[in-house]
């Protein structure tokens, strides 16, 4: 089998083999790391998708696709967490969004930044944005507000720059990538969800 492949098939089997992963900080960032050299391109197009277990072709997606396909890795599908979600508390969730929807939409619910930042602080730990590296720990979900007010997450890493910043896995638009920008752009949440 071509090297190539072999992530690609570790992707797509991961659902199944999902129950035998602990939903552990450390699972989550190795099941992003996966994706680093996988997910090559940044495409934020509307698509409908399979309910549940929807995704776009692997190797593209937007920065949300790297949350939702770690956390799937590890057996929670947060597209059927947040859209049921949403149904329950659609008030909540329409506050924090910039959108002009009536409803929830299970096509792209998971796959805004504001739905799953409002979704961690609802059954995770919401934590205070900080500017000291060491309030990170690997695992831990951060969200920007970038330049155009466009809004942007990625997942802490258990590596460090060479100044000891956490390093963020995350897709800002050329793929999946794990890099040092945690303190690049204003940070609007720290969260951390570990499901049980």
């Amino acid at each position: 089998m071509p090297t190539k492949l072999l992530p690609i098939l570790m992707l797509a089997l991961a659902p199944m083999l999902a129950l035998a992963i602990p939903a552990t900080p450390q699972a989550l960032v190795v099941a992003a790391r996966k994706q680093v050299g996988v997910t090559l391109q940044y495409d934020p197009r509307y698509e409908r998708l399979a309910y549940p277990g929807g995704d776009v072709p692997i190797e593209r997606g937007v920065c949300t696709d790297v949350v939702v396909r770690a956390y799937r890795q590890l057996g929670q599908d947060l597209q059927v967490l947040v859209h049921e979600d949403m149904r329950k508390a659609w008030q909540v969730y329409q506050q924090q969004g910039r959108w002009q929807m009536k409803g929830p939409d299970r096509n792209i619910d998971h796959r805004r930044v504001p739905n799953l930042g409002t979704y961690f602080a609802r059954h995770g730990t919401s934590l205070s944005p900080s500017k000291e590296a060491n309030a990170y720990r690997a695992g831990d979900i951060v969200t920007w507000r970038l330049p155009r007010n466009l809004t942007h997450i990625g997942i802490v890493s258990d590596k460090q720059s060479w100044s000891g910043v956490p390093l963020i896995i995350h897709n800002i638009g050329e793929g999946a990538r794990e890099e040092n920008i945690l303190f690049s752009y204003p940070i609007t949440g720290h969260y951390r969800w570990q499901p049980r």
